[in-house]
């Protein structure tokens, strides 16, 4: 199976921000008096801008018994205020060959906007009075309840994949809020209402919890301007939040999670580690896991794919992926596809013995080299993306790291060791830390 769509995004690389030929070359960091931080990425390529407002809270700091409200106060935030009814935010993106969305993590809420430079004024007048004037009633709640729930039955009680990942991370993070699925548990939305999304947008959309980013052909001192004649106006509330979030305890023993469906149609095998994040991480053990996932299973010259499916044959995909974003720790995964006729249990043991094998022997250094110089080229190569720059300095921020660890991440990278690798891999991929899951069809039980 592939890497969870939730976790697709690569860690924090936008690589040498210093140089200010590039884009992401100048980047100004500020904070507004009432809390907001405002960051601004150059771009002068193009007469366009990317707008986004990220707020440093997701589905982890869902209050106990609501989960899914983070989500779900996504979707309300466009059903608009009492200056600006619904629809009418969207249609002016819309109108100006503009476009818009809105996403959930587990860590971050962010609303973006890409549009001609021209309008940047606009969607700060726009943004700013959706974070203090969203109008919820009944009539507008209870539909929307639905819609979640909907894409809830399509995105994951239909599809036997999602369901078995909701239940492995469930088992991985028991006690921890990452446990508990982005979009909430079944019985838990339904019960949501427009109390429960009125208290959480008054403690969570606020100023000092949120952030700026602005990446394109603009200015620092002109977007900061703009800044304070629209968000500047809004007062805050309070201390920005706190996230005190249950931890997960040592895990000790080794989980299997087995999903037999009548609709599955091709077997599928993942394995998730609980690993330290960038944040919780020590100086270069998340560089070190970033390096290593792409050893193991980063496309077809990966040790995975290069053992189970080239040399074995027993896999007809495999691969590795680690998500270095988030505030705690995280998750590190191994996942293949078995080859006809071939058993998870035998799968699971080969994998086990690639990873055995992977820990016990001198790694070569001109792999890890080429490993590095991807890893960075790939970073820098990303950087033609605007959207893509955005989102890399607001998943830093948002996730507890800063501007600096952002500018400093191909150093780091160029400065882990074989031995650094080999530690990682040592320390964390063993498998009593980790949750298997078997994806099955139901014919075999």
């Amino acid at each position: 199976m592939s890497a969870p769509l939730l976790a697709i995004q690569p860690s924090l690389t936008p690589g040498d921000a210093n140089s200010a030929a590039r884009p992401g070359g100048s980047v100004s960091h500020s904070t507004l008096d009432n809390g907001l931080e405002v960051v601004v990425i150059p771009d002068t390529r193009t007469p366009v801008v990317t707008h986004m407002i990220w707020y440093k809270n997701g589905s982890a700091d869902d209050p106990l018994g609501k989960s899914g409200i983070a989500h779900f106060l996504e979707h309300l935030m466009f059903k608009g205020t009492k200056k600006h009814p619904q629809g009418e935010f969207s249609n002016l993106v819309a109108e100006l060959g503009g476009q818009e969305n809105a996403f959930t993590s587990y860590d971050y809420t962010a609303y973006f906007q890409r549009i001609g430079k021209e309008h940047l004024g606009a969607l700060m007048a726009f943004e700013a009075d959706r974070m203090c004037n969203l109008l919820l009633t009944d009539e507008v709640v209870a539909p929307e309840r639905d819609v979640v729930l909907e894409e809830r039955r399509m995105r994951t009680d239909s599809d036997p994949a999602a369901q078995l990942d909701e239940a492995v991370q469930a088992a991985l993070f028991a006690h921890h809020p990452y446990g508990t699925p982005i979009i909430g548990w079944n019985h838990e939305i339904e019960n949501l209402g427009r109390q429960d999304a009125l208290d959480y947008y008054n403690r969570f959309y606020t100023p000092e919890n949120a952030i700026l980013i602005v990446a394109g052909d603009v200015e620092a001192e002109d977007v900061l301007k703009s800044a304070q004649e629209t968000y500047g106006k809004i007062p805050a509330r309070a201390e920005s939040p706190q996230r005190r979030r249950t931890q997960e305890p040592p895990h000790r023993a080794h989980r299997l999670v087995t999903l037999l469906d009548e609709k599955v149609e091709q077997p599928a095998h993942e394995r998730v580690f609980k690993v330290p994040s960038y944040r919780t991480a020590q100086p270069g053990e998340a560089e070190a896991l970033e390096i290593l996932a792409h050893m193991l299973g980063g496309g077809p010259t990966s040790v995975l794919y290069e053992t189970l499916v080239v040399d074995q044959k027993i896999a007809v995909s495999a691969g590795a992926y680690y998500a270095g974003s988030a505030v705690d720790d995280t998750r590190f995964w191994i996942f293949a596809t078995p080859a006809p006729g071939v058993n998870l249990e035998h799968l699971d043991q080969s994998m086990d013995g690639v990873i055995k094998n992977f820990i016990e022997h001198p790694l070569d250094v001109e792999r890890l080299q080429r490993t590095k110089t991807r890893l960075i080229a790939d970073a820098i190569y990303a950087q033609d993306s605007q959207a893509s720059l955005a989102r890399w300095y607001g998943e830093s921020l948002a996730t507890g790291l800063s501007i600096a660890d952002v500018q400093a991440w191909p150093a780091r990278m160029e400065a882990v060791t074989a031995q650094d690798v080999l530690t990682a891999a040592k320390n964390w991929l063993d498998k009593r830390r980790a949750v298997t899951g078997f994806l099955l069809p139901e014919a075999t039980s």
